[in-house]
């Protein structure tokens, strides 16, 4: 079976006819309507989307089979997959985060730093964590500047590593602490 990746999660009971809150992480909310039945996590149960409709920040929707209030609230929490190729193709230089996730990190010489760990987003941009061969993790901006390449078939990106930290202070101790005035 190939790679299932989450397209939805669905959120809290709405109404009494059996509808639910349904936070998609697809480009176009709709989207999860087109890619046919979605699964869990562990592929064992369908869910097939009878309708959708948009609210606020998310959609408000109906899965087959589900009428009632008590049905709708057993699901929330469930988080909804698609096998990843129904998903569409990418544009260049875009690039689907559970595709990237496992790939060799490397340094612009070739030297090896370790693995893509995750992408995360918290609102300022996509951020790429590198879990690194020794030392600590490290979360870097994901812009073409720290991640000039994007291997996919080659199992790789590789970073750019930034010269300097902003805000961070080279010399020893607090600040006041051990330096002459």
């Amino acid at each position: 079976m190939s790679a299932l990746i989450c397209v939805a999660r669905i959120g809290a009971a709405h109404g009494v006819r059996g509808a639910v809150k349904l936070w998609t992480f697809t480009e176009d909310p709709f989207a999860v309507k087109r890619y046919g039945p979605l699964l869990s996590k562990d592929g064992k149960r369908q869910f097939e989307l009878a309708q959708a409709r948009e609210a606020k920040d998310h959609l408000v929707a109906t899965f087959k089979g589900v009428a009632t209030r008590d049905e709708a609230e057993r699901l929330n929490g469930i988080e909804l997959y698609v096998a990843r190729e129904k998903l569409p193709a990418t544009d260049e230089d875009e690039y689907y985060h559970a595709d990237l996730i496992g790939l060799a990190a490397v340094t612009t010489d070739g030297g090896a730093l370790g693995r893509v760990l995750a992408i995360h987003n918290f609102g300022a941009g996509d951020i790429i964590e590198i879990a690194p061969l020794k030392g600590a993790t490290m979360l870097l901006p994901f812009t073409n500047a720290i991640v000039p390449e994007v291997d996919i078939a080659g199992g790789r990106v590789v970073i750019e590593l930034p010269q300097e930290v902003e805000g961070e202070d080279p010399s020893p101790g607090r600040p006041g602490e051990g330096r002459d005035p």
